[in-house]
């Protein structure tokens, strides 16, 4: 099978715990892209904390999907071609859910991270993120309009319980968790696999010539979508046989691996 996209999660799959590319995986993905494959970041970070690894690995003519789906930008025409939010109510049900169940809630909001509390796990996403944090008086009152996602946090044993409860009361909803401590809610029917088979179709690109690389719950729907589901080795335990293909560990370059195996070969 000739393959000609290569998707891949960021946090935990293609960065090292340090949230830098190895050199390792850094050639190799310029490999692929001279070969013609079309690589695709495909992340639950915001925009702005995907642009700079998407130019250190030279995607200018490519696409992004961030939000865990819920965007997709056109990095060469540098605009957003698909975009689907939480409504305003939909965010207060969410935030009325998190004060019942006890968690942290977060959204995105003019580019800042906004929330009513603070916590280790709020603290680990402005890291990540790089976003501002916008925390407030009352979440409702500074909630004025759509978003694109909410994140859920808390201790990872409880947060798995939040999970289980919260598909079966909100159903209407797309949910699943992206870090331990991180709970991922977007729009019904919005995930990495839904905003892949947009670029595909964009591209002319067929599900079975498809590569999606990642580790979590929230990269299951593409890693059962493309024509070849691969894990890195420290993918969630429950996880692992739901791929076609475990590489090595995110620090051990298993990108770097993804390429060399069915791409160059």
């Amino acid at each position: 099978m000739k393959y000609k996209m290569l998707v891949v999660d960021m946090d935990d799959t293609l960065l090292k715990d340090d949230h830098t590319i190895s050199d390792e995986n850094k050639e190799m993905l310029f490999k692929a892209q001279e070969k013609g494959v079309h690589v695709i970041l495909a992340s639950g970070r915001p925009t702005p904390a995907m642009v700079a690894y998407a130019k250190e690995l030279k995607l200018d003519n490519s696409y992004m999907i961030s939000y865990n789906g819920a965007v997709i930008t056109d990095l060469k025409e540098n605009k957003v071609i698909f975009e689907r939010t939480l409504s305003q109510e939909q965010i207060y049900e969410l935030y009325e859910y998190s004060l019942k169940r006890k968690t942290h809630i977060i959204t995105y909001i003019d580019g800042k991270v906004v929330s009513e509390t603070s916590s280790e796990y709020i603290d680990i996403e402005l890291y990540i993120s790089g976003l501002a944090h916008n925390k407030v008086l009352d979440f409702r009152a500074a909630v004025t309009s759509s978003a694109v996602k909410c994140v859920l946090l808390e201790e990872p044993s409880y947060l798995r319980e939040v999970e289980k409860d919260l598909k079966l009361a909100m159903p209407h909803l797309s949910v699943s968790m992206s870090k331990p401590f991180f709970l991922e809610v977007a729009q019904h029917g919005i995930d990495k696999a839904a905003s892949i088979k947009i670029v595909a179709e964009k591209l002319g690109i067929h599900q079975s010539e498809i590569i999606a690389v990642g580790n979590a719950g929230n990269d299951l729907t593409m890693i059962e979508y493309a024509g070849l589901g691969v894990w890195v080795d420290n993918v969630d335990p429950e996880l692992r046989d739901k791929a076609n293909v475990i590489v090595a560990s995110n620090n051990d370059h298993g990108v770097a691996e993804v390429v060399r195996r069915f791409i160059l070969n």
